[in-house]
């Protein structure tokens, strides 16, 4: 949950032959010419982030300030390369006569951080736990499609260890991407250790991944260093990362240019006009999966009911998205015209609905109205929550601007100090009026973009959204004989989300990045996060 924007993407289910490859040798990341004959550099690379909201474990991690550190300490089946493509890192051979029941064989030898090896039962215990209700996951969703799955009560998915190396999953349908499910962190292999201690592991990771954690401090750092017994692609280039928890992006933008902060993951908005003169070619503008919406609040009385639904669409229409990306964003924002990405296969600016994301002050006027005569809720001031320690504000005032002068309310940023205590007060149900989202793709796939979002139950679905129609459309698409069908089916998906409005897509973002003169061979994915193992910094 992150920001950039648009271009030519790549088929999600093309990418998904390329598991079918064996898994390759160990040696130097995505590039093979990423570093010398003389192997990996030693420097510690340093990058911006956020403090986590929850230990770090692919169970609980599902938000940006831990998942950096998290998919660099796991190594999955599969692995994402910077276009989306997909690799197999610990599998050997992933299977399935009918898409629905699958055999998965790992590759021996590999083994957590702490010395015990990796098996197969360290996927299927891993799974079945983030999977079960009772053990309350923030990533249970992802794997409601397995069957045995349960969002109501205690379950075990159908998952079982066949021997040391191979294991079985079962779907409760066919699905034709299941493989691009695999390098998301939520399927990750967890150690024996964290079943036995889960609050001692909690500060101390055990990954298997191509760095170990050697510190956490809260609040400030933390310090990855390379894995000596990883045994896959991602092979560490450098001598470790620490990932620096900043309060401020100005601050660590001001870092960057003075050579004292290696790499941004998001150049601040105060930096978007000049950006790429400073950095000149260290500066990063690329297409990437994230969008950005603002999320409705189900539990808020004005936005419930027919007029409830009226207040949504004209607050919709009211924010002049062309003018914030321009103004506020200097051309590295497109405004959105769907929920899900330009650069995932299936996104479309045409479905039915869709108008409602088109600047109208006078319509949007119009139903504001319509809905105080129907439900009058009086002088009335939207609050607009987010996080102050990044750099939202400036946006968020521009759109309240536009919102304010359409619409006659009041409309104001809502701030919280840091952005674990945004999402606190968010999956409580305290935040005052409607908030900030925005999604980074898991995996390069449609489906990803709405149902982990707008899914009954689903981990992400922060605004408590359920519709039994749009349930089951997501349901029929993921059971779809053909991608394309499926594609057709999650455009439908679509247009219900578009009359009620759950959330309302603002824009799509680019990687907006950039790196100082001490780093080289910096490369960002197409989830917008770069790939810190390929990275090489001299002492």
């Amino acid at each position: 949950m992150t920001p950039r924007r648009r271009l030519a993407g790549i088929g999600a289910f093309t990418l998904a032959s390329a598991l079918l490859l064996s898994a390759c040798g160990g040696g130097t990341g995505d590039d093979p010419d990423a570093t010398s004959a003389d192997g990996p550099s030693t420097g510690i690379v340093t990058i911006n982030g956020t403090e986590p909201q929850n230990p770090l474990t692919p169970g609980m991690t599902n938000e940006v300030g831990g998942g950096l550190a998290v998919k660099n300490i796991f190594a999955g089946l599969v692995y994402y390369d910077a276009d989306g493509a997909i690799h197999n890192e610990m599998a050997e051979s992933i299977e399935s006569d009918d898409n629905k029941t699958w055999t998965i064989t790992i590759q021996d030898g590999w083994t957590f951080s702490d010395g015990t090896p990796v098996t197969a039962e360290s996927y299927v215990k891993a799974w079945k736990y983030v999977a079960d209700l009772d053990n309350g996951q923030n990533q249970q969703y992802f794997f409601h499609d397995f069957a045995g799955w349960s969002d109501a009560e205690s379950s075990e998915i159908a998952v079982e260890a066949v021997d040391e190396l191979t294991f079985t999953a079962e779907l409760i349908a066919p699905s034709s991407d299941f493989q691009l499910w695999l390098g998301y962190t939520a399927f990750m292999p967890m150690p024996e250790v964290y079943f036995e201690n889960p609050d001692v592991y909690k500060d101390a990771p055990v990954g298997n991944g191509p760095y170990v954690v050697e510190e956490w401090a809260h609040e400030d750092v933390i310090s990855l260093r390379p894995n000596p017994d990883y045994k896959g692609d991602r092979t560490p280039q450098n001598g470790g990362i620490d990932i620096v928890v900043y309060t401020d992006e100005n601050t660590a933008y001001n870092d960057l240019l003075g050579n004292n902060l290696d790499i941004i993951s998001n150049v601040p908005s105060s930096a978007f006009a000049t950006f790429e003169s400073d950095l000149g070619d260290r500066a990063v503008n690329q297409p990437a999966a994230v969008v950005q919406v603002i999320q409705v609040p189900e539990w808020r009385e004005e936005f419930q009911g027919e007029a409830g639904v009226k207040r949504r669409a004209a607050i919709s229409m009211a924010i002049d998205r062309n003018q914030v990306t321009e103004t506020v964003f200097a051309g590295t924002r497109t405004p959105a015209t769907d929920f899900t990405s330009p650069v995932i296969a299936g996104y479309s600016d045409d479905i039915p609905g869709s108008e409602v994301l088109t600047y109208d002050a006078a319509g949007a006027k119009a139903l504001w109205d319509e809905a105080e005569a129907e439900d009058p809720i009086g002088d009335y001031t939207l609050q607009l929550a987010s996080n102050a320690d990044s750099d939202h504000e400036t946006w968020i005032t521009a759109t309240c601007n536009t919102i304010r002068d359409a619409l006659g309310i009041g409309c104001e940023f809502y701030p919280y100090p840091t952005f674990d205590e945004f999402l606190d007060a968010r999956d409580n149900q305290k935040v005052p009026g409607i908030f900030r989202g925005g999604w980074q793709g898991d995996w390069p796939s449609m489906s990803n973009f709405l149902g982990p979002i707008y899914g009954t139950g689903a981990g992400s679905n922060d605004a408590q959204y359920s519709n039994k129609e749009f349930d089951a459309l997501l349901s029929e698409a993921g059971k779809a004989a053909t991608p394309e069908e499926g594609i057709e089916l999650y455009k439908q998906a679509q247009e219900i989300l578009f009359k009620d409005l759950p959330g309302i897509p603002l824009w799509y973002n680019n990687a907006t990045a950039g790196y100082a003169e001490t780093v080289e061979n910096v490369q960002f994915g197409w989830d917008s996060d770069p790939l810190l193992h390929a990275v090489t910094k001299s002492e």
